[in-house]
């Protein structure tokens, strides 16, 4: 949950003729690549754009018909990379709900994250909505709200991560994001070996449940 000056990125890009390209799956509707410099957006409209894990699919944007714009509709075309009419409603049934659930997205986890913040058994809490996260002034000058991810180290690691995410009952122990329901997992076990990520480390996509449910499911598996 690192927080990228998206303007500082695009005018380096700029600088030296390239393109700059940012992936807002993360934030739709809460943050304007364009206005900040980007010339390609993407989307995995799989995420928040269906909003209900029922769909696979992704999206390029573009803002100015190029030759890049060209290059890129001529693959699409030659590869055959068209969506089923099926597929498309299902995207576009999410879209017009788009704006009103990323708001309540952004609500929830910013009072799940608070919530961690002030837990005696996590060691840290990554969400840009805090004022401790170090992307935080950055995210609120470019995002109107903070979006719906969200993730925690427990204090005693990999042992006691695992069994918070077995332990829930409201959230699902699941590898995805951007649905109306909230999914917990721990990333080391999902990537295997040679990750990255914190052994103690739990992502958390925070869903349309009601706060104080996905606080208490939280609470109870910590104990």
């Amino acid at each position: 949950l690192k927080i990228v000056d998206l303007s500082a990125v695009a005018q380096i890009a700029h600088a030296v003729d390239a393109t700059c390209v940012c992936d807002n799956t993360w934030a739709p509707t809460l943050q304007r690549p364009f206005d900040l410099g980007a010339d390609l957006i993407l989307h995995s409209t799989t995420k928040y754009f269906g909003g209900h894990c029922d769909v696979l699919g992704g999206i390029v944007v573009t803002n100015v018909e190029n030759d890049f714009f060209q290059r890129i509709r001529s693959i699409q075309y030659e590869g055959g990379a068209v969506p089923s009419p099926f597929d498309c409603w299902l995207i576009l049934r999410g879209m017009r709900t788009l704006p009103w659930r990323m708001r309540a997205h952004s609500e929830n986890a910013m009072r799940v994250a608070d919530f961690l913040f002030r837990h005696p058994k996590v060691a840290r809490v990554h969400y840009p909505g805090l004022q401790s996260h170090p992307g935080h002034e950055i995210a609120a000058k470019q995002m109107s709200m903070f979006g719906g991810m969200v993730s925690l180290e427990v204090k005693d690691g990999r042992d006691v991560a695992i069994s918070v995410a077995a332990k829930t009952k409201i959230f699902t122990r699941a590898t995805s994001l951007g649905g109306v329901e909230s999914l917990i997992e721990h990333r080391a076990s999902i990537e295997g070996a040679g990750t990255t990520s914190p052994e103690g480390l739990l992502r958390l996509s925070i869903g349309l449940e009601n706060a104080d449910d996905l606080i208490e499911d939280l609470d109870e598996a910590l104990r």
